[in-house]
């Protein structure tokens, strides 16, 4: 047969979605056009409204409560019901702690994601940007730190000088102090409100953005690795085979949201690394195979089956196999339309969650452990931490009834971190995160952090094993690389967003941890702050059809001192496949 148009090689649709083949101005200029009006309005009004209110309202309630007290302290009863308040918010506090905290952190995060990290990560990434296009080939990497920490400075001063703007603008609207009478005309109590909200916002950002910028600037920058270690005398060694941003389709000619055309089609690619895996396995031992999340590539069903039917067809890989969520997984609400938002109350992210934790229950549920944070353990597995909600689940993923989900939401927190245990006290453990943060817009999806219960978790696990060395897993890059770029696209990031909080937190694992992840889509092995950190190439998303690509096994040794270092890696290469 002759095609006029082979629809195998796709066309622009399937370019629709792609950072590839179109700018961010092109895929902002679709975002403002398809974007639903009525879920913007309603997302707005639950995510950014409600909670702005309620902010600006607290201290206008806390002065007309105080106020009220006082006029009333002469009753006896009246001296009474205050303290009742105040004991039943404590019992609740009590009762609901670790969940209060994790809403309380999550909004916390949610903030700076919103507020501080874009406008920080922009004024600090294009004076880096214009520093190291002029400098690039006369600085040397301690000059570069250097600059790179000024630049730190430089943004969060800028960043706290237009907030410390606003805050001015704001303050003759607002109002801190009210009696009870004032709640009788609620649209003007509202706009107070409102402004409140901002005079707070602005606060809170002038001060963080110094606090961030003192941190950017003071930690150890990011460095690439200057030499592997030789394989040693003695000691152990662990091969790792580390793949990540699999994004696995459901269709056979499908292209991935972010290359469109500039990728190849469907799984192929995928298929030939894991065949290669399988007669590597038969000549070398694989400890572990390792996949850092966007096992799929919008985590719908079609492409989940695709990537556990593949594994099935490889027993013997399977039982190795490790994977953990990355943002495609569980944050993208429709492959083909960035302008889709997700309404708090859809069920969609919840179901790409649930299928998430079905994968990793059928991939690794037997092996890996989650952490008991009341007896400061490992605790069961997580097929058995999974067993009282499956009912639950299963009722979910039939109906999408929001109040059955409810029994769900501790789970997701709950079975991370996600830990293989070391097989013996001076072996090699593996420690799974889940670093997405929670977004409802297709715009927003790629953001992450790591919640201080995970880090706890970590905490935790290591301490139970001191003399253990760890790979740490994650999605998304802690840092950006310290590597020239030429789009400054390339280089507004979507790293963490409390990345430099978290490489402080893992400073006193540096000698026994390596932190594996993905997400870039490009390799780079370098450390920061004496810890090693590796970035795993994405098999199938930086070529088309025709074009090579590649992954790593990664070796992992120890010597007599029990430090884990990195040696050599061993690049295993994908053929392309003509069109």
């Amino acid at each position: 047969m002759r095609w006029f148009i082979d629809p195998r090689h796709g066309d622009i649709e399937d370019d629709w979605s792609s950072t590839k083949r179109r700018s961010l101005l092109s895929l902002a200029g679709s975002l403002v056009i398809e974007v639903s009006l009525p879920k913007l309005a309603l997302a707005s009004l639950l995510l950014i409204v409600i909670p702005a209110v309620t902010l600006g309202l607290a201290p206008l309630v806390a002065s007309a409560w105080v106020s009220k007290i006082s006029a009333s302290i002469t009753s006896p009863l009246n001296r009474i019901w205050p303290v009742l308040v105040l004991l039943a918010l404590i019992a609740v506090g009590w009762i609901g702690g670790r969940a209060l905290f994790r809403l309380a952190e999550s909004s916390f995060w949610s903030v700076n994601s919103l507020a501080v990290e874009p406008g920080y990560v922009a004024f600090r990434e294009v004076l880096r940007h214009i520093v190291e296009g002029v400098l690039r080939t006369r600085a040397t990497q301690d000059e570069l730190a250097k600059l790179r920490a000024a630049t730190a400075a430089v943004a969060g001063f800028a960043l706290c000088g237009l907030a410390i703007l606003v805050f001015i603008l704001a303050w003759p609207a607002s109002r801190w102090v009210v009696d009870i009478s004032a709640f009788a005309s609620w649209p003007r109590l509202i706009r107070i409100a409102l402004a409140n909200s901002v005079v707070l916002a602005a606060a809170y950002i002038a001060v963080v953005s110094l606090v961030w910028a003192f941190a950017d600037a003071t930690m150890a920058h990011p460095r690439d690795l200057d030499r592997f270690y030789p394989t040693p005398d003695g000691g152990s060694i662990w091969r790792i085979a580390h793949l990540s941003d699999i994004h696995v389709v459901g269709e056979r000619y499908g292209f991935r949201i972010e290359s469109g055309r500039s990728g190849p089609r469907g799984n192929d690619r995928l298929q030939q690394a894991i065949e290669q895996l399988e007669i590597l396995s038969g000549r070398v031992q694989l400890d572990a195979i390792l996949i850092t999340g966007d096992m799929t590539d919008a985590g719908r069903s079609a492409e989940w089956a695709e990537f556990l039917d593949l594994l099935e067809s490889h027993p013997r890989l399977a039982e190795r196999v490790l994977v953990l969520p990355g943002n495609h997984d569980v944050n993208i609400i429709d492959r083909s339309n960035p302008a889709r938002l997700d309404t708090p109350t859809s069920p969609k992210k919840r179901l790409r969650k649930l299928r998430t934790l079905s994968a990793m229950s059928a991939l690794q549920g037997q092996r890996v452990r989650v952490v008991d944070f009341e007896k400061c353990c490992l605790g069961e597995s997580l097929s058995e931490a999974m067993k009282p909600y499956l009912a639950d689940m299963a009722s979910f993923t039939d109906a999408g009834r929001p109040y059955i989900f409810q029994a769900l939401k501790e789970l997701w927190a709950k079975v991370f971190p996600m830990v293989l245990p070391p097989d013996r006290d001076n072996g090699l453990g593996v420690i799974l995160l889940n670093s997405n943060a929670d977004t409802h817009f297709s715009f927003t999806n790629a953001l992450g952090m790591i919640s201080a219960e995970q880090v706890r978790g970590i905490e935790i696990a290591t301490a139970q094993y001191p003399r253990a060395c760890w790979v740490i897993a994650l999605h998304h890059h802690v840092v950006e690389f310290p590597r020239a770029v030429k789009a400054l696209s390339d280089r507004i990031g979507t790293a963490l967003i409390n990345g430099n909080w978290f490489v402080r937190r893992l400073h006193p694992l540096a000698n026994r941890a390596i932190v594996m992840h993905g997400h870039r889509h490009i390799d780079w092995i370098g450390e920061c702050g004496g810890l090693q950190i590796v970035s795993a190439p994405s098999p199938v998303m930086e070529a088309t059809d025709e074009l090579r690509t590649y992954f790593y096994i990664q070796s992992l040794a120890t010597g007599a001192d029990g430090r884990l270092r990195l040696l050599r890696p061993q690049r295993i290469t994908m053929d392309g496949q003509p069109r």
